[in-house]
C-alpha cells in the first residue's frame, strides 16, 4: 500500500542519516583527523557509484523479474554488509565533554549554509534538465548527468588532496566559483553540448565543496561532538536537494526554465561571498 511504501522510505531515510554519519564518524577516527577530507571524498565516491551502478540494475531487474527482486536484493545486500561492519574495530568513544546540540548547530551553520547554497544547483539541474531539454526540442538529456557525475568522481579522485594543501575554505571558494560558471553556461547555452559542458563544470565544482567545508566545520567542535556536527552540516546538504524543485518549481512561471540555472547561479554567488566571509574570519582568527 501507499502507507506502508512511505513509511519505508522514512525508515530508510532515517537508517541512512545514521549509517552515512556513523560511518563517516567511524572511518575519520580511524584515519585521522588530518585525513577527514579524503574519508568524506572517498565515501562520496561509493555512495554515489553505489546510486549510478543501482539505478539502472534495479530496472533491468524490475523489467526482467518483476518489482519485487528490488526490495528482496537490496534487504539481502544490507544483510550482507552486517558480517562486515562486525569484523571492523571498535573504537574507543571520546570522555571529552559534549556540547549541546544547539551550540554544535550554531558552530556549523554557517558552513552549513553555505553548503546548501551551492547544492541548490544539483538539485536544479537532477530535478529540471529533463525539462530544460524538452523545451528546447533537445535530445540526451541524460547525458547531462551522466557529465555531472563523471566530473564529480574525477574531481574527488583526482584533487582530494588539494583540501590539506591549500585549506578547506580556499578550496569551497574554487569550487564555487567553478560551479558558478557551469550553471551560467547552462543558462546560456545554444545547444546541448554546451549544457553538458555546464554540467559537468557544476558537477567538478560540488565535488570538493561538501569535505572541503566538512573539514573546516568539524575543527569548530570537541571530538565528542564530531558526530553531531557531521549530521547537522549533512542535513544542509539534504535539505537544499529536498527544496530545490518545489523552491525552483515556483519561480518557473517567473523565470522560465533556462532562468533556474541563473537564479542558481546566484546562489552560488551568495554561497562564494559567505565562503569568503568564513575564510577571513578564520585568518583573523
Amino acid at each position: 500500500t501507499l502507507g506502508g511504501l512511505l513509511l519505508g522510505r522514512v525508515l530508510l531515510g532515517a537508517a541512512q542519516g545514521l549509517m552515512g554519519t556513523g560511518a563517516l564518524s567511524w572511518a575519520i577516527a580511524r584515519a585521522g583527523v588530518e585525513h577527514t577530507a579524503r574519508v568524506i571524498s572517498w565515501n562520496g565516491i561509493a555512495v554515489y557509484g553505489a546510486i549510478a551502478i543501482g539505478a539502472p540494475l534495479g530496472m533491468a531487474l524490475a523489467d526482467r523479474f518483476g518489482a519485487w527482486t528490488l526490495g528482496a536484493i537490496t534487504l539481502a545486500l544490507a544483510l550482507g554488509g552486517l558480517p562486515l561492519i562486525r569484523r571492523q574495530a571498535t573504537l574507543p568513544v571520546s570522555v571529552e565533554a559534549r556540547l549541546p546540540f544547539r551550540r554544535v548547530f550554531s558552530r556549523v551553520l554557517p558552513g552549513g549554509m553555505t553548503l546548501a547554497l551551492g547544492t541548490l544547483g544539483y538539485g536544479t539541474l537532477s530535478t529540471f534538465v529533463a525539462l530544460y531539454f524538452t523545451n528546447r526540442g533537445w535530445d540526451g538529456a541524460g547525458y547531462a548527468l551522466s557529465a555531472f557525475g563523471a566530473a564529480f568522481i574525477v574531481a574527488r579522485l583526482v584533487f582530494s588532496g588539494s583540501i590539506g594543501r591549500w585549506g578547506g575554505y580556499r578550496v569551497a571558494l574554487a569550487c564555487l566559483g567553478v560551479e558558478l560558471l557551469g550553471l551560467l553556461l547552462i543558462w546560456l547555452a545554444p545547444g546541448p553540448a554546451l549544457v553538458f559542458a555546464g554540467a559537468a563544470l557544476t558537477g567538478l565544482g560540488l565535488s570538493l565543496l561538501y569535505p572541503a567545508l566538512a573539514v573546516e566545520v568539524i575543527q569548530q567542535v570537541p571530538a565528542s561532538n564530531r558526530s553531531s556536527a557531521l549530521g547537522a552540516f549533512a542535513l544542509f546538504f539534504d535539505l537544499a536537494l529536498g527544496l530545490a524543485g518545489p523552491l525552483m518549481g515556483l519561480l518557473v512561471p517567473l523565470s522560465g526554465l533556462a532562468g533556474l540555472f541563473a537564479i542558481s547561479a546566484l546562489f552560488a554567488l551568495i554561497g562564494l561571498g559567505m565562503g569568503v566571509r568564513l575564510l577571513l574570519g578564520a585568518q583573523r582568527g
